[in-house]
């Protein structure tokens, strides 16, 4: 089974290579090739899930120990992951069939699309933070590609500015993880988390190093300048995928790991990230708030929204840690059903302005349900699944003490509601203006996805109790494993 692992990076990256040497010349070879390699991700994510959530980790090693050889691993935390990431693009490559067709070769967008599924994979496989880290540069590479496909000025610009910001990010990751190979000797997940509290002590500077680089490249305030251009910028589906998907991978997964491996729960650094995910909830919402465009309110609303994650994971009990992956599951289905939305509207309309639109349930009903029915979730609407991870955020901080950052989180809620009955109201509702007459819903590659993951919004509102304790909760104690 343990031989499953480097396929589940293989596969993307041979997918590629037949999608650059075989559909150049056709459009449709590359759909078919982009998704089903997607399928097959997918179906090898699900061959292991079994023996992890019953218990078994997973390794493989090849090239000699760490930090030489490629060491991969997966518990039940990577496994949660391996599913967020795999159906998550399996989402976006479907979508991108038809929502790709305007813009440039379709072959060169799926060969960048399958790099980033591969780096992706390749970082929560990584069992050791040197191969997370190759992981987290072949994505970014893919994704800094990807933001500026639509070649205009703007996505150019946005892009440009990722890449700055992005490699200042890797500077402070490499910087940080010398440093602490220096210091502790090793670079292995399974070795730091046999170490004891004095094997860890006295590393403040790669951990403020590690800090900043994983904050930027989550986009916690105040590291987000780059994300709002960028996932506004980029095709849907990009956005789709760096809001929902991406960053919770190259950013907060390292944070998961590190924090109970070598910093301690309940310290210095713990307190630093309940400052900054207090920033993330409430500047995110703000500024969400003030947002005409439709894709840079949800934006600044990832923003936003990332900053309950990390709430959960800086106050570090069992239910506070519980809600955080519960939110990070729920931000990543909503999320991308949004970026679907409004990429559907952009299509079909030519715009994103909020202010220019209006009355489209009536020309685009299934774009309007199903973005309502997002809209229900990360409101915190019961019974939806966003209601219960925010409601555990809460009650957990409260539990903890922190009923300072528990109030903040329940202002951000507020302030959410607000933004999104704005959006709501001014894409969906209200009058259909005179040139929006003609327009239809979406084609049906486009829309089933987002039928999906409505349906999706709606089942883990439902069977919430199971999902936390056959997904999460063993998520959960492998994140605990060094505390």
């Amino acid at each position: 089974m343990s031989a499953v692992l480097p396929v589940l990076v293989i596969v993307p990256l041979v997918t590629a290579l037949a999608i650059a040497l075989f559909a150049r010349g056709s459009e449709r070879v590359a759909d078919v090739l982009c998704n089903v390699g997607t399928v097959v991700v997918v179906g090898l994510v699900f061959v292991i899930a079994g023996p992890v959530l019953g218990g078994t980790t997973l390794a493989w090693f090849t090239g000699g120990a760490s930090p030489l050889g490629v060491n991969l691993g997966v518990d039940a935390l990577s496994l949660l992951m391996l599913l967020v990431i795999s159906i998550g693009c399996l989402a976006a490559s479907v979508y991108s069939v038809s929502y790709m067709d305007s813009y440039t070769s379709k072959a060169k967008y799926y060969v960048l699309f399958m790099l980033m599924l591969a780096g992706m994979n390749m970082v929560v496989l990584g069992a050791d933070i040197i191969n997370m880290y190759v992981g987290i540069e072949v994505a970014a590479l893919a994704c800094y590609a990807l933001v500026a496909y639509g070649l205009d000025k703007e996505y150019l610009e946005a892009s440009f500015k990722y890449q700055i910001l992005g490699t200042v990010g890797t500077l402070c990751l490499v910087s940080g993880i010398g440093l602490m190979y220096a210091m502790l000797g090793t670079v292995s997940f399974a070795e730091m988390a046999g170490m004891d509290a004095a094997g860890v002590a006295g590393i403040a500077v790669p951990a403020v190093l590690l800090l900043s680089g994983f904050g930027l490249k989550a986009a916690f305030v105040p590291y987000h300048a780059w994300l709002p251009d960028a996932h506004s910028s980029a095709p849907s589906p990009v956005s789709a995928l760096l809001s929902g998907v991406f960053i919770k991978v190259i950013g907060l997964y390292g944070l998961m790991r590190l924090l109970f491996l070598v910093f301690a729960p309940g310290s210095t650094f713990s307190t630093v990230l309940l400052v900054l995910a207090s920033l993330s909830i409430l500047v995110g919402a703000l500024l969400a708030l003030v947002q005409t465009d439709m894709k840079r309110v949800l934006a600044y609303c990832t923003i936003s929204q990332m900053g309950y994650v990390l709430l959960g994971i800086a106050v570090g009990t069992p239910l506070a840690l519980t809600a955080a992956l519960f939110h990070l599951v729920n931000h990543a289905i909503f999320k991308e059903l949004f970026f679907f939305g409004a990429g559907s509207v952009e299509r079909q309309t030519g715009s994103r302005d909020i202010s220019c639109l209006g009355g489209l349930n009536s020309r685009m009903p299934v774009t309007g349900v199903t973005t309502a029915i997002g809209f229900f979730s990360v409101t915190g609407c019961p019974p939806f699944g966003g209601f219960w991870s925010k409601l555990l955020i809460i009650i957990a901080a409260v539990q903890a003490g922190q009923t300072g950052f528990a109030v903040v989180a329940a202002i951000g809620a507020v302030i959410t509601i607000g933004y999104f009955l704005r959006y709501e109201r001014g894409v969906f509702f209200g009058s259909l203006p005179d040139a929006l007459r003609n327009v239809k819903e979406s084609p049906v590659s486009m829309y089933a996805p987002m039928i999906a993951l409505a349906v999706a919004c709606v089942a883990l509102g439902v069977a919430f109790p199971w999902f936390i304790e056959h997904i999460l909760q063993p998520a959960v104690q492998a994140i605990m494993l060094g505390a």
